[in-house]
């Protein structure tokens, strides 16, 4: 790849890796995703003083402490990035499922089947946890994978890709299966977004910007993923106590992650009886709240939102309020603003669910649960390599059968066209 000779050639092994990967049988990709699971558990120590060194070089750069917790890796969440390659064991392979079949009048039996996309390259910030979960997956689904961490994470990336690289070559996987692109520099990810001769498919998983990048970048097919500005709308019906309890678990159990709520919508009718205590709630866990006007009138305190507050997706501890006059007005403003991701109603009316479950344009839509079970475990379909928030190919959590394609079988007896 020009001045990237380390893509070129990591392009190609990752090419050779995938014919062989596209016929391995679902033994061996189990054995070796459960090779790479009991290695990531024996093997801990030089993972865990690697990430302590991103950790240490992060602080001195003044990184954010939602950045860092993005960043820090310790024993449980080893263990569970290893749960979940042995999640993605125990799941059903889709490698040739026939998803449908039928025969012609002139005796061809026609059958579409499930195949892997080829070699799939992932460009990702500062989650190191995406580095087992994105090469895992793709293993699974029969795709070679090309990783490109963010600089900040590099130590911890090269780390965790030896051990796991390792242990699937060891059970029979083709080498160049798994790998990760060292060189850390912007222009040599802008290479990699135009290497159509090697990559399938390119998935971002980031902050918007790295998204934005990439899309108005890359040559090579994407699918864009991440970016969460999500909404609770608590409506005119709700439950007030459950209103709360989902308000809050969406903002504060998490706050750095995608899935988190960052802007919360209030029915007129109830604001006054719902906003007070909420608002409290939020204050005593150290959210900073930013209200319209009403809010504000309702909480004396709250900052002055902006319109820049209702597109921001903060990844931190701070909070867009707004009190809305109806359900219609909810939902424009989740239309105006989302990102397309998680959006959630609070309410006991049916009616009410339904419109805003067919009015609202996101991934996934809920009613009476928090926005924060958007994620493959979650959603059953075990560790996932990012949220689709486009519409094509796959859209919401995107596992095993997100990384496939399809491949059209078709069987005769000597028929001809004439």
């Amino acid at each position: 790849m020009g001045e990237y000779p380390e893509l070129e050639a990591k392009g190609k092994k990752a090419r050779d890796a995938a014919i062989g990967l596209a016929t391995l049988s679902a033994k061996t990709k189990n054995e070796a995703l459960t090779a790479m699971a009991s290695a990531l558990e024996t093997t801990m120590e030089p993972v865990l003083k690697a990430n302590a060194e991103d950790v240490r070089a992060a602080r001195d750069r003044g990184t954010s402490e939602a950045l860092i917790d993005r960043l820090t890796l310790n024993e449980k969440r080893i263990r569970a990035m290893a749960d979940g390659l042995r999640e993605v064991a125990a799941l059903p392979d889709p490698i040739g499922e026939v998803i449908e079949g039928w025969q012609r009048p002139n005796g061809l039996l026609i059958e579409k089947t499930r195949v892997p996309l080829g070699v799939i390259g992932i460009i990702y910030e500062s989650r190191p946890n995406v580095t087992v979960d994105a090469a895992g997956l793709c293993l699974k689904a029969g795709n070679a994978t090309l990783l490109r961490g963010g600089s900040e994470a590099i130590r911890s990336n090269l780390a965790l890709t030896e051990v796991i690289a390792e242990a699937a070559c060891g059970a029979g996987v083709p080498d160049g299966a798994i790998q990760l692109v060292e060189t850390t520099d912007r222009e040599a990810a802008v290479a990699m977004m135009k290497m159509n001769r090697y990559l399938d498919v390119l998935i971002p998983r980031g902050g918007a910007g790295l998204i934005r990048t990439v899309v108005q970048t890359a040559t090579v097919p994407v699918i864009e993923t991440g970016v969460g500005n999500c909404h609770t709308f608590v409506d005119a019906s709700a439950d007030l106590k459950m209103a709360e309890e989902i308000a809050f678990n969406a903002k504060v159990q998490r706050c750095s992650v995608c899935n988190a709520m960052e802007t919360l919508l209030v029915h007129a009718s109830v604001a006054g009886a719902f906003l007070p205590s909420m608002i409290a709630r939020y204050r005593q866990a150290g959210v900073e709240i930013r209200g319209c006007p009403k809010t504000r009138a309702i909480a004396p305190g709250a900052k002055e939102a902006t319109e820049e507050d209702w597109h921001t997706e903060y990844l931190a501890l701070i909070l867009a309020v707004k009190v809305v006059g109806g359900l219609e007005e909810a939902i424009s403003h989740i239309n105006r603003y989302g990102s397309k991701h998680s959006e959630c109603i609070v309410t006991a009316s049916y009616d009410n669910a339904r419109k805003f479950t067919r009015g609202v344009d996101a991934a996934a839509v809920y009613v009476n649960a928090s926005t924060r079970f958007t994620d493959g475990g979650e959603f059953g379909l075990g560790a996932e390599i990012g949220i689709s928030t486009q519409k094509l190919h796959a859209r919401g959590p995107m596992g095993l059968r997100e990384l496939t394609s399809i491949k059209f079988v078709i069987t005769g007896d000597g028929q001809i066209r004439g």
